[in-house]
């Protein structure tokens, strides 16, 4: 025993006491980078990022957002701000770093809408969720921007509309083309009619 009456730990009982408070209480700088470098490839593949406001929802809220959101295609995550704003360099996303204050979490989607349809959906209902930004690409988004872009059908929406506006005129095509064949019949079947009759 030292001579100032403190115990001496080996480093192994050190380094295990360390592990166990990064554990518990924040991350080592390998997790970080990790952290950094996922975040800035989600941001190079997206098609919007929405940044919302926890208010205090409980862990069922969060489940509950989380699997509103893989069902329309996107991914919630609440990341640590400053690891966040790392990870925006170098991405369309850098107008995004104005909002990362507070509580924050990242919504996103390759769809432009799906993500901000999502977390808007979910914040009418909830009050513990705000929405509080967002960004499509370079074009920096407000509150209003992204309640406006939640309005807009998804992708899926809109390829329906197209098909089924392709496959209108050849419907009518059909009906036409198949119109003096069917009138032709009915001639056809009245002089029938009126000869065996």
């Amino acid at each position: 025993m030292p001579v100032s009456g403190m115990i001496r730990f080996e480093p192994v009982v050190w380094a295990l006491v360390y592990a166990i408070i990064m554990k518990e209480y924040g991350m080592d700088r390998s997790q970080k980078a990790e952290a950094v470098a996922e975040l800035n490839s989600v941001f190079n593949e997206v098609g919007v990022v929405v940044v919302t406001r926890n208010l205090g929802l409980t862990v069922e809220q969060s489940t509950d957002l989380r699997g509103k959101m893989r069902e329309a295609g996107a991914s919630y995550k609440v990341a640590k701000n400053r690891l966040a704003k790392l990870a925006l360099k170098d991405t369309d996303y850098t107008g995004l770093e104005e909002f990362l204050s507070g509580p924050t979490a990242l919504a996103w989607s390759e769809d432009p809408v799906a993500a901000a349809k999502a977390a808007v959906d979910f914040a009418k209902s909830n009050d513990k969720l705000e929405i509080v930004g967002g960004s499509m690409g370079s074009q920096v988004l407000d509150e209003a921007g992204i309640k406006a872009l939640a309005s807009m059908p998804s992708l899926d929406e809109l390829r329906g509309k197209i098909v089924g506006l392709v496959n209108a005129p050849a419907t009518k095509v059909a009906q036409v083309v198949n119109a003096p064949a069917a009138k032709l019949a009915r001639v056809f079947g009245a002089y029938g009619a009126k000869d065996a009759a």
